[in-house]
């Protein structure tokens, strides 16, 4: 297939190919999102920007220039080594496995799909969109759902904020009994609380900087709501902190974790920070008795469950491959049919652009 067929690019860096302080840099604080898609837009006629907890991606379609540049160029930083960029079919077949959920850190999580569908809708409603995003992000959807559906990898729901749970469950034996502390009240944070409760924990605090939505995630699956200013008087009753808010600088760090401590002798706290960037400060390492991880120490976790989903990858694989190639019919049939727009013509050859892999 040649990729002036299908005139599609990803550029980005996930857990795999970059650590937690890396993708750091490549995060997207909502005062920046509009720099940034600026920046890409002077690199492409349709952009679509899927950033999470693990990975920041960029699409580009009507690519007229090098997708690697544009990407360094948006955040402003040197990122090339741990870059990835896939183009042509390749880029749809990346698209459509992120939304499956079978490049993720856990395999087959179900977030992933809901946050596709939102980057997709929030691109398109600033016309940053035209056939070919739209009709590749509709059919990643489609094809994500057909991947958990067909292969039973939605048998069991799981998540980042499952691992996490998980990960507390390991290292600190049942739960029951044990009081943890939720830092955040969004999506993520409302999975943390509900995979808490799962594994018998009945003490929850949940704390925001908005203490309203900390009473209505608490009010909606049980729990103790705590404004943020009050989080170092709430903190010596956690044995677990799991923290997933989307602050712009550190909530807590050494010195706040050792006054803790202080308060509860010869009973450590696990605390594990599931944001990016991490709220957590790494100076709470130092603590004697805090015991601190971020996202890059859940791999052990997820290495069992990718264990135990591994015999559905081959036919998830196959539904990818069979959506990928329907995609590339369409365009094709636009294309032999002299329906493709002059605005949608290729501008840069593509022997100009770059491909690598991870």
């Amino acid at each position: 297939m040649s990729l002036g067929l299908l005139d599609l690019a990803v550029v980005g860096l996930n857990h795999t190919t970059a650590p937690i302080a890396v993708r750091e840099r490549a995060a997207v604080r909502d005062d920046e999102r509009e720099a940034v898609l600026s920046h890409l837009r002077r690199h492409a006629r349709e952009v679509m920007l899927l950033a999470t907890c693990n990975r920041t991606e960029v699409y580009l379609a009507g690519i007229g220039g090098d997708p690697l540049s544009a990407f360094e160029g948006s955040w402003g930083h040197l990122l090339r080594e741990y870059l990835y960029v896939y183009q042509g079919e390749a880029a749809a077949q990346h698209l459509y496995r992120v939304s499956a959920g079978l490049d993720s850190l856990v395999i087959g999580e179900t977030q992933i799909q809901g946050q596709v569908k939102r980057a997709w809708q929030d691109a398109s409603k600033r016309g940053d969109t035209g056939a070919l995003l739209n009709k590749a992000a509709q059919g990643a959807l489609s094809a994500g759902k057909r991947v958990r559906f067909e292969t039973g990898l939605s048998d069991k729901v799981v998540s980042v904020s499952s691992a996490a749970v998980d990960l507390a469950r390991q290292r600190l034996g049942d739960l029951t009994g044990r009081t943890a502390l939720i830092v955040g009240a969004g999506e993520t944070a409302e999975l943390t609380l509900t995979h808490l409760k799962a594994a018998g924990v009945q003490d929850i605090i949940v704390v925001n900087r908005t203490a309203e939505r900390a009473q209505q995630l608490a009010d909606k699956l049980g729990g103790r709501a705590c404004a943020h200013e009050y989080l170092q008087e709430v903190l010596p009753e956690a044995d677990v902190v799991i923290a997933s808010s989307a602050a712009p600088h550190y909530v807590l760090g050494a010195s706040g974790v050792d006054l803790a401590l202080s308060a509860r002798p010869e009973r450590p706290m696990m605390l594990i920070d599931i944001s990016v960037p991490r709220i957590l400060n790494p100076d709470i390492g130092t603590v004697p008795g805090a015991h601190l991880f971020n996202l890059d120490d859940l791999q052990g976790v997820v290495s069992r469950n990718l264990a135990s989903r591994r015999a559905a990858l081959p036919q998830a694989g196959l539904i990818v491959e069979e959506a990928v190639a329907e995609l590339v019919r369409w365009q094709d049939f636009r294309q032999s049919h002299g329906l493709l727009r002059p605005a949608e013509l290729r501008i840069t050859p593509a022997a100009e652009l770059l491909v690598a892999c991870d």
